[in-house]
């Protein structure tokens, strides 16, 4: 799931500072543990092309690079200091392009290896996520008729870590009515043309659930009918809580819990086109979009992603730009694993917790197969560099 930057409108922020009174004590949340191990611990190290994490790598590198060398990456030092990455970063970017081995060798020289853990000793969880592909026009007509909007106007977005630390990573998002912070609208309403003809639109495109689908993988590619390609990525979300529809249709017995995958859910909806509607107002979460020139699409770290070799994760534990090591099954033929070295460079909603992941798997088919199948437990660990001090 895609960049997701702040809307930027600023208010007074009063009513902020008496929600947060208001709000009863929060569970304390999981926490990250590492603990010490080997490459011998990666199951199928010697077996992946590390080398196709080097340019992800790189791509956080560069903006580390930017950072004095002072600057703390993370409040809980899980990364240190941006001048702890300069070494490594140089020596990643000598690194002979296409030379699995040779950087193997390099992580293996630079990074020493811990197993992520949390309190409970539970085991990680990965799924995955793509650049969603459309069909879409500048105009409404008949064929084109569901909305791609870009942040309203009058969203606002409040940091709550910046009011408190255990609100660090989270986002209060709403509209001020009578000098106060409400609600925003949520998909319901504003499919039901809460936002129509106030100009936020940038697009049209020709199916719901392809609209849907969209919002919760936070990019896409929207083919227009000239022909050309309009590349769409994260810019905002409306605050309300994301509901997994897939979870909603097995409560309800509509499919079994094992049947559960994109396809499956895609499906069903087509064949209950009223209930399918429905269905996806259940999720009263919204995403609002920026058009992306160039290279992208690009993650939450403010990097591109990487097919296969970028993550999705939850910042609030791990942070962006920090080397980890994925090891589960192949969604499509579980007799087989699934390792892959990549680098936290994104963020979800669905993401929650210092053992979740998201693989991002690129575009296309085979990348919406993967990512629609995947919802394996895993084994994750992180590389930091040697030269930090044990966690």
């Amino acid at each position: 799931m895609p960049g997701r930057p702040a809307v930027p409108r600023f208010f007074p922020f009063v009513f902020v500072i008496v929600w947060l009174g208001a709000c009863a004590a929060p569970t304390p949340p999981a926490k990250l543990a590492l603990a010490p191990a080997s490459y011998t611990d990666l199951a199928g190290w010697a077996d992946d092309d590390v080398g196709a994490a080097v340019p992800a790598l790189l791509n956080s590198c560069a903006r580390i690079g930017k950072l004095p060398p002072a600057a703390a990456l993370d409040p809980e030092g899980v990364m240190g200091l941006a001048g702890d990455w300069r070494a490594p970063c140089a020596s990643a970017g000598r690194l002979p392009a296409n030379d699995a081995e040779a950087a193997r060798r390099f992580f293996e020289s630079e990074f020493r290896v811990w197993r992520a853990l949390d309190a409970a000793g539970s085991s990680g969880f990965a799924t995955g996520y793509f650049e969603a592909e459309l069909k879409g026009a500048r105009k409404p007509d008949a064929r084109y008729r569901f909305p791609i909007y870009r942040p309203p106007a009058d969203l606002v977005a409040v940091d709550l870590g910046a009011f408190r630390p255990d609100g660090r990573g989270q986002t209060l998002a709403g509209r001020i009515e009578k000098n106060r912070l409400v609600p925003y609208h949520d998909r319901a309403a504003i499919e039901a043309g809460a936002l129509a003809g106030k100009g936020f639109e940038i697009l049209w495109v020709d199916d719901a659930r392809d609209a849907f689908f969209l919002h919760v993988q936070g990019s896409g590619r929207v083919t227009m009918p000239e022909g050309n390609t309009v590349r769409l990525g994260f810019a905002a979300r409306n605050g309300h809580a994301y509901t997994a529809i897939g979870r909603v249709l097995v409560a309800r017995g509509a499919l079994a819990p094992e049947d559960i995958t994109l396809q499956a859910i895609r499906a069903w909806i087509a064949a209950h086109p009223a209930e399918g509607a429905a269905l996806m107002r259940e999720n009263r979460s919204y995403i609002f979009f920026r058009e992306i020139e160039g290279e992208g699409p690009f993650g939450a770290e403010g990097v591109a992603l990487t097919p296969e070799r970028s993550l999705a994760v939850d910042p609030a534990h791990l942070p962006f730009g920090l080397p980890l090591y994925l090891a589960t099954r192949d969604p499509l033929d579980p007799a087989r694993p699934l390792v892959r070295l990549a680098l936290a460079q994104d963020r979800g909603s669905a993401i929650k917790g210092p053992l979740r992941v998201d693989v991002f798997f690129g575009a296309g088919p085979k990348a919406e197969a993967y990512a629609g199948a995947l919802k394996h437990p895993a084994e994750l660990f992180v590389l930091r560099p040697k030269s930090l001090p044990a966690p």
